[in-house]
């Protein structure tokens, strides 16, 4: 079995001809393949550095281990899953929930290493038993509501920390930062988060320039007399050298904090696996499991050295749509990148030196949009909330995750915001549905049209787009009422 390191060049190695793909196991010319390894760096660049930032971790670290968990993916899957691993805006919250408790970057990191071994634990039960273990005990409804509760719980770190610093350039960076989103076409909207930043970086500059120092809160919480942008780190810092490693510490309240993170990271490479493979018109259900394992390690890697842990980025995703270009070559090229990035003490000190204000204006709409995916997850399955089962664990748990309601178990241990949020939607809604009379049960299959092929090889009639059991709707609706009788399926 081959590593997917050898390509055919597509062609005559230059254009690609009208209405043809790039294949993953194909290439152009090599200068080519290098340019749009480029442009895949510049797409996963925005977030992949804002998130360390956001998370108070070495950003050159992040976006050179970036570049290794992107190779270990690309690895794993032989080459047929095009795609790039950066760090993953999931786990921001997480972050400030440890670090307000009074955890250190350690502890940051170790948290989120137990995640990635949860992680690569789910990859192997997937490549066991199929993509039906998730969609059993994760449904949509389950999942929307972790996602949305991890978004809406950052909230107070804009509200308290960034956006205090400097509320116009704050308010200035979300205008800017929204049109762009909404107004720009093709590449340039993928990157519009790292637009908004470049805007705020130069306008904070600007400001210092013409009115000087400004008297508000800086990173450390204290109102004092302060540059906007400050420089003092960046002339010091080695054009060339390795970036900052520490080890992680575990410590339980802080594990129970993050783990939630792998409903919304399984629910991520499902969706990006599938996306990928409808792309290229080839099918990659099998390569779910594995996917999921590779992301784990990736991430696993990363956190023992100090870095953040890593997902499969949706802009990248976006790139290959547009340019209709799926080698794999330009992903090891764009991992090559990666690495020579996080080779350069100076570029990490300039990224660190984002000033807390554009940081506020940009996660208002970031922290927004991760918490409204989970609202797009419901309405993409038809998630019906007036539905009784599904309302009431999920009312219950965003508010508990959106609000930061704790329980306190002992003296030295207590569970609280996404921790314990999640405990209650996930248990809140298995207990329920347990109980609940039979016709609260009947909705549609767990696993949508577009991914019950997922489940082909389980079971042999699941490939004709019925549900995970391999019945379709009527005769599971049958089965829930209890008209099927003992012996049915």
């Amino acid at each position: 079995m081959g590593l997917g390191v050898r390509w055919t060049v597509h062609g005559d190695g230059r254009n690609p001809a009208p209405g043809a793909v790039v294949r993953p196991d194909e290439r152009l010319s090599w200068p080519r393949t290098a340019g749009l390894g480029a442009q895949h760096v510049v797409a996963m660049f925005g977030a992949s550095f804002v998130a360390p930032v956001l998370m108070g971790l070495d950003p050159n670290l992040a976006i050179m281990m970036s570049g290794v968990a992107t190779v270990i993916f690309l690895l794993a899957t032989r080459g047929r899953v095009p795609s790039y691993l950066g760090c993953s805006l999931s786990f921001v919250g997480v972050a400030a929930v440890i670090r307000a408790q009074g955890g250190t970057s350690a502890t940051v990191t170790g948290a989120v290493l137990v995640v990635g071994v949860a992680l690569f634990l789910v990859g192997l039960a997937v490549q066991r038993f199929g993509a039906r273990i998730i969609h059993a005990v994760m449904p949509p409804v389950v999942t929307g509501a972790v996602v949305m509760l991890i978004g809406f719980n950052l909230a107070p770190v804009t509200a308290s920390t960034y956006w205090p610093q400097d509320q116009w350039a704050a308010l200035l960076t979300m205008l800017v930062t929204a049109l762009a989103v909404v107004c720009l076409r093709g590449f340039w909207s993928r990157i519009a988060i790292f637009l908004g930043l470049v805007f705020g970086y130069a306008l904070s500059f600007v400001l210092d320039r013409v009115f000087g120092q400004i008297h508000s809160v800086n990173g450390a919480g204290k109102v004092v007399d302060h540059w906007r942008l400050d420089f003092s780190a960046v002339g010091p810092a080695d054009w060339v050298g390795l970036p900052s490693f520490h080890g992680p510490a575990f410590q339980w309240s802080a594990i129970l904090v993050a783990l939630p993170v792998v409903i919304a990271l399984v629910a991520e490479n499902a969706g990006h696996v599938k996306a990928v493979g409808e792309m290229t018109g080839d099918p990659l259900d099998d390569e779910l499991g594995t996917a999921i394992s590779a992301d784990g390690v990736a991430s696993v890697l990363s956190t023992a050295l100090g870095g953040p842990p890593n997902t499969t980025y949706s802009e990248n995703i976006g790139v290959m749509a547009a340019t209709r270009v799926y080698s794999t070559a330009a992903y090891w090229a764009a991992a090559g990148f990666a690495l020579l990035f996080g080779l350069c003490p100076k570029f990490g000190a300039v990224v660190a030196a984002i000033p807390g204000g554009v940081l506020g204006g940009i996660t208002v709409i970031l922290y927004g949009m991760i918490g409204l995916l989970g609202a797009q997850i419901w309405v993409h399955n038809k998630v019906d909330l007036r539905n009784p089962l599904n309302l009431v664990p999920t009312a219950a748990g965003i508010i508990i995750g959106v609000g930061g309601v704790s329980l306190k178990i002992s003296d030295n241990f207590e569970l609280s915001g996404i921790a314990l949020g999640t405990i209650v939607v996930l248990a809140g809604y298995h207990g329920l549905r347990a109980l609940a009379p039979a016709h609260l049960k009947v909705q549609p299959p767990l696993l949508d049209e577009g991914t019950s092929s997922y489940d082909q090889g389980a079971d042999g009639d699941a490939a004709h787009g019925e549900g995970p059991t391999g019945e379709d709707g009527e005769k599971r609706e049958k089965r829930e009422k209890g008209e099927n009788g003992p012996g049915s399926r």
